[in-house]
């Protein structure tokens, strides 16, 4: 099916990665100086400039005072923060905020009304609740109370492609359009205290939405943006891997945990991976007009290019997500793949080949996800 439109949120409050520094400081290092020296060298070399937390008050002043009034310093070296519950209360108000405002823009861009859309999925790993962001679409957009719902939970940064893969496949069946919204409010699961694996985590993510239309067939518009659609889809169990990337439920929030070995399994095995993916649509990863890679880190990205044999500027589009919003979790290759389709707007295909895109997410497991796009 035909990507129609497409839509982001981000949080209305963005702060430079220094003010989130500070923050870990105060609630995870106590007393120790050498800590805090490693946790600031750590968040200087995340790739991160800048991130947005929806759980800051619209109207607070962006620095690290507005983080510490959502997150205190911690009041002892045993001191993890927030309750679960308190956190997934903040998820439940800011989550519904941005999924409406990406849903929003993605309807506008795809140029339909909400009464259309026949089919909702919605994408999440950083909260749960029944009734939750699925119904709160349905009222806030206007969607038909008949609207199918599919909700695809706890799959982590490669969610969007499983949510994609859904939404196709019931547009397809039923003729009618599909919604699919990924939202994710990460900094709701800071993590308090000196937990080695889980300090890169709390580096990296940030919070944010993103949506698209699936159609039938291909609407008419102005604008000459491609409108690609859904070729195949890859989805692999890297081997040796189920302790590099971790997500479980605590009582102080979801805990994250991210070896640094991860670039490594993706370098020894991703490459070969996605060659044989390729293979039988007649493609090498240098022959594609875009390559989306869910941005995890500096590491990562420069992993996946190296092990598909393409050079860092295949990836520019990704580091420069990382590095202006961070890591959003599931919206973040919607993103990546917004800003790679609007540089293509003025760029005709004066070939008579189609173009492709590749999109490349890992997630826990350590999973490897792609799907290839043609358009």
């Amino acid at each position: 099916m035909p990507l129609s439109g497409l839509g982001v949120a981000l949080p209305a409050v963005s702060l430079p990665q220094r003010a989130f520094a500070d923050a870990a400081v105060a609630c995870c290092c106590g007393s120790g100086a050498r800590r805090a020296k490693i946790l600031r060298e750590l968040y200087r070399r995340s790739g991160v400039r800048r991130r947005g937390c929806a759980l800051v008050a619209d109207d607070a002043e962006p620095t690290v005072q507005s983080l510490g009034a959502v997150f205190p310093p911690s009041r002892d070296a045993e001191d993890r923060g927030p309750s679960l519950a308190e956190r997934m209360a903040r998820y439940a108000e800011a989550a519904k905020t941005l999924a409406l405002r990406s849903a929003r823009a993605a309807l506008e861009d795809a140029a339909i009304s909400a009464e259309q859309i026949g089919h909702l999925v919605t994408v999440s790993c950083t909260g749960f609740a029944a009734p939750g962001v699925d119904t709160q679409l349905i009222e806030g957009l206007g969607l038909s109370p008949n609207v199918s719902r599919t909700n695809v939970g706890f799959m982590g940064c490669h969610a969007a492609l499983n949510g994609w893969e859904a939404a196709d496949a019931l547009a397809a069946r039923s003729g009618r359009p599909a919604l699919l919204v990924c939202v994710e409010i990460c900094t709701a699961h800071f993590a308090y205290g000196w937990e080695p694996n889980r300090l890169v985590a709390n580096a990296l993510f940030a919070d944010g939405a993103a949506a698209a239309v699936l159609t039938p067939s291909t609407p008419a518009k102005s604008s000459s943006r491609p409108t690609p659609y859904l070729v195949d889809r890859f989805s692999r169990l890297l081997p040796d891997s189920q302790d590099a990337m971790t997500w479980h439920l605590g009582d102080h929030g979801f805990e994250m945990t991210l070896s640094p070995r991860v670039p490594e399994h993706i370098q020894r095995h991703a490459g070969d991976a996605l060659r044989g993916f390729l293979r039988p649509h007649g493609l090498a990863p240098a022959q594609l007009a875009g390559l989306i890679v869910h941005p995890g880190g500096p590491r990562v990205l420069r992993a996946t290019t190296e092990a598909l044999g393409l050079p860092a500027s295949a990836a520019q589009a990704s580091l420069e997500v990382l590095r202006e919003h961070g890591n959003l979790s599931s919206p973040t290759v919607l993103v990546v793949l917004q800003r790679l389709l609007a540089a293509t707007r003025d760029t005709p295909n004066d070939s008579d080949s189609p173009r492709y895109w590749l999109i490349v997410a890992f997630g826990p497991g350590l999973a490897l996800e792609a799907m290839l796009l043609r358009g």
